[in-house]
């Protein structure tokens, strides 16, 4: 608050961790009503990551923090090029989302998605060993930050098993009754590199397709969705 009603300064930028983004912007724009920009931002991959965004949030914060239409916007939120007011922060839709794509459960029975029970000690040991592939490119310049918590955490188990689901679940299935296993695979992969176009940088849909391309292949010849279900929610908790 002594900040802000400095005469000197136009605008605040907060860096933040992605833990508690949405609640602490959340609470600055409720107990500080800014009359003045008051931006936060995060986040997902540190520098020594391919495709790492923290450099150009930070500047697009800068530029909001500086631009004359932000005063009386109250709190906001920078980040992958979007301005959102704090209070308007899209976790909610985030959780719908999941949610949604967690729907496709109902098109086809647990044992075509590849989900059960049986050989459950197989498909724990095949999640491990995925989960330590998509991690290694990662862990070898790991930080020691913490993992993503809070609300931000919850969306993002919802949303990496309802795109498990939807993608090598529901959309395998189709692929494979329509034109076999290696298809379902490539379709697949394609089909989940293309719905992560407008979130990730273009440098960084190469890692996305080899990852996808690896879980296509473990649920093709594993038959098996619990494994890539698991390594994708850890993977995307760490990363």
């Amino acid at each position: 608050r002594e900040t802000l009603a400095r005469t000197e300064v136009d605008g605040v930028v907060v860096t933040h961790g992605t833990d508690a983004l949405e609640e602490t912007s959340y609470m600055a724009d409720l107990l500080l009503d800014p009359k003045k920009p008051l931006v936060f931002t995060a986040a997902m991959r540190n520098n020594s990551e391919m495709g790492a965004d923290g450099p150009r949030n930070v500047l697009a914060s800068v530029r909001v923090a500086s631009c004359k239409e932000a005063a009386g916007a109250g709190a906001m939120i920078v980040f992958n090029e979007r301005v959102l007011a704090a209070r308007d922060w899209p976790l909610a839709g985030q959780v719908a989302g999941g949610a949604a794509l967690c729907l496709c459960l109902a098109l086809y029975p647990p044992g075509v998605l590849g989900l059960g029970r049986d050989r459950l000690a197989a498909r724990l040991l095949g999640a491990a060993a995925l989960t330590a592939a998509l991690l290694l490119p990662a862990a070898v310049r790991w930080t020691g930050e913490l993992p993503l918590g809070g609300g931000l955490a919850a969306a993002v188990v919802l949303v990496a098993a309802g795109e498990e689901i939807a993608f090598r679940g529901a959309l395998f299935a189709a692929f494979e009754r329509a034109w076999g296993g290696p298809a379902a695979v490539l379709g697949t992969t394609l089909a989940w590199t293309a719905a992560h176009v407008l979130s990730h940088p273009p440098g960084f849909l190469p890692a996305v397709a080899a990852a996808g391309l690896l879980l296509g292949c473990w649920r093709l010849y594993a038959r098996d969705l619990v494994g890539p279900m698991l390594a994708h929610i850890v993977a995307d908790l760490a990363l």
